[in-house]
């Protein structure tokens, strides 16, 4: 090695031996090392060009023909919520009714002494019309009270003794901002949508904060695992079974057990108004420890497709296929959204949005409208999550409005929720604006990616092989149940791999304010870096999900190695 080199020139780190993914408008991958120095980024150049800067204490990673990149960042996630539920009852991964009930009842048995059984992540999809019954969860769970919801997290399955409790039977009316399902006696059936869950959640009791910080840690090595080191917790707030998480992260960041980038979207309470504004702003003033930042706003426009409360311009359709007098829910006024918005705007907050129906879209896209009249453009942010359904006509405005199109794209895919409790009820017409990832980067909208964590699997990859297929990865949990061709959903929405890979890295980092940190490969960045197992750009679009992360740094430092 070249002895001129004075020593504290020497690299901690030097990457070699595969190809580096820069995320900096590069369509492929360029042929280079990359030399790391007290955790930031200080070249990146032929390896020839590097080889001096290796010295007695340089660590040689050999990326073995694998693909160097950014470290994944989420941009809409539920840590803390999906790593509770991680060490509850967890359904997420099984894929029949008898499966479910299976596993409800084997964890009923090894937890004797809880006074709930609580958890969640069942899938609509493996039960007669999305809807399971409280009389299923009797036969394994008679003597106590169960709760648990689904994977969208926008409705929860009850037992009898649940039901009883909360003093819920046919006389009990449907809150304004939900629904109980009914037996055709009007008796409720076990599954409660939306705002309806709150009328037996309320009793559930809530998870200590020493159960809550296990679950976030938890999160947070099953995050690193999959090469993910920055993200955006979308609901930061208490709720049922859940402590309030702010005092968790801060907990966590102030002694240092977090070691995630990661910033945190305060719960807009929509049972209120613009009152509530004052304590979003104390909130954030407390919320700023090492590496937790409370500077952004969540505000949930509406529900979800599968349950008919997402906001549409025009009705639902029914099992028939004629229209329905349902359009879905708009939690909060359009008065006060725009009021709300354009307030926080000027306060410097970001805003993040759960819009998932067309309407709910162009609600919000006019608020930031309005924002944007009032206080001029600025440098807050803002982004629309989930998207599901977008007129063709609101397309250009998130670039108008400089709001970014926030994708989950593991949920562009056929697939049972989506071909049989969506499309029949959209229509065909309508379910061909699902999703328009391709359109929406046409129109110039810049694309993050989340996603939605423990509502899908937040593995970034499989989420990558989505977006440019169009289809989900076979070893995806979604895809294990459906044995039939994988046809790609409206393949003319895909992104290109590049694209892909930009949203979850490039984009994300932008959404969460990291961007002059992290999100790209470059010297003089921190040294946020993922090692995959493979170049997914140099093989067929259909195994990139195939792909695994090999190695994750943090800072320069590893956070997850796989073991071989």
């Amino acid at each position: 090695m070249a002895s001129h080199v004075p020593s504290e020139t020497h690299a901690d780190l030097l990457f070699r031996g595969g190809r580096t993914f820069t995320a900096d408008g590069g369509a492929q991958p360029v042929e280079a090392a990359v030399a790391v120095r007290a955790g930031r980024i200080t070249a990146v150049a032929p390896e020839a060009e590097l080889r001096p800067l290796v010295g007695p204490a340089t660590e040689v990673v050999d990326l073995d023909g694998g693909l160097l990149a950014p470290a994944f960042q989420d941009a809409h996630v539920h840590p803390t919520v999906a790593g509770v539920q991680m060490l509850r009852c967890d359904l997420s991964a099984h894929r029949s009714a008898d499966a479910c009930l299976a596993a409800i009842a084997a964890y009923a048995e090894a937890e004797p002494e809880a006074e709930w059984i609580l958890g969640g992540g069942w899938s609509m999809d493996v039960f007669p019309d999305g809807i399971p019954t409280r009389h299923q969860l009797d036969a394994v769970v008679p003597d106590r009270p169960v709760l648990l919801t689904n994977r969208d997290g926008h409705g929860a399955w009850v037992n009898s003794r649940a039901l009883h409790l909360a003093g819920l039977d046919r006389h009990t009316a449907d809150p304004a901002d939900g629904r109980i399902e009914r037996e055709p006696d009007g008796a409720p059936i076990g599954v409660l949508q939306e705002g309806a869950m709150e009328l037996v959640a309320r009793l559930v009791p809530v998870a200590t904060p020493e159960q809550a910080r296990a679950g976030l840690l938890a999160a947070q090595e099953h995050l690193f695992s999959l090469g993910i080191t920055a993200w955006q917790d979308a609901m930061i707030g208490a709720f049922p079974g859940n402590p309030d998480n702010f005092s968790v992260y801060l907990d966590a960041a102030g002694d240092g057990s977090l070691r995630a980038r990661v910033v945190g979207a305060l719960w807009w309470d929509r049972e209120r108004g613009v009152e509530q504004i004052p304590e979003l702003v104390e909130r954030r003033l407390r919320g700023c420890v090492g590496r937790f930042r409370a500077t952004t706003v969540k505000i949930m426009q509406d529900g979800i497709a599968e349950n008919f409360t997402a906001g549409m311009l025009e009705p639902y359709l029914d099992a028939c296929g004629c229209a329905t007098g349902n359009r879905g829910l708009t939690f909060i006024d359009t008065e006060v959204l725009r009021e709300a918005v354009t307030r926080l705007d000027a306060l410097g907050f970001q805003l993040h949005f759960h819009a998932l129906g067309d309407r709910a879209v162009r609600e919000v896209l006019d608020a930031l409208q309005s924002a944007r009249a009032a206080n001029g453009p600025g440098d807050n942010r803002h982004h629309l999550a989930h998207l599901q359904v977008v007129h063709p006509d609101d397309l250009k405005r998130f670039a108008e409005v400089d709001a970014a199109a926030n994708i989950q794209a593991l949920w562009a895919a056929h697939e049972p929720q989506m071909d049989e409790l969506t499309i029949p009820y959209l229509g065909p017409e309508r379910a061909a604006l699902q999703y328009p990832f391709g359109d929406l980067a046409r129109a110039g909208a810049r694309l993050v990616a989340g996603s939605d964590w423990g509502v899908s699997s937040p593995d970034p990859l499989w989420g990558i092989h989505t977006a440019v297929n169009r289809a989900v990865p076979v070893q995806a949990p979604n895809a294990a149940a459906d044995r039939r061709p994988r046809r790609p959903f409206y393949p003319e929405q895909a992104l290109t791999l590049a694209q892909a890979f930009t949203a979850y890295t490039a984009g994300s980092a932008w959404a969460n304010h990291l961007d002059r940190e992290t999100g790209t490969v470059e010297p003089g960045k921190a040294a946020d870096l993922v090692v995959l197992d493979r170049d997914p750009f140099a093989g067929p679009p259909e195994e990139i999900g195939d792909t695994t992360v090999r190695m994750t740094f943090l800072d320069g430092s590893p956070v997850y190695a796989a073991t071989r």
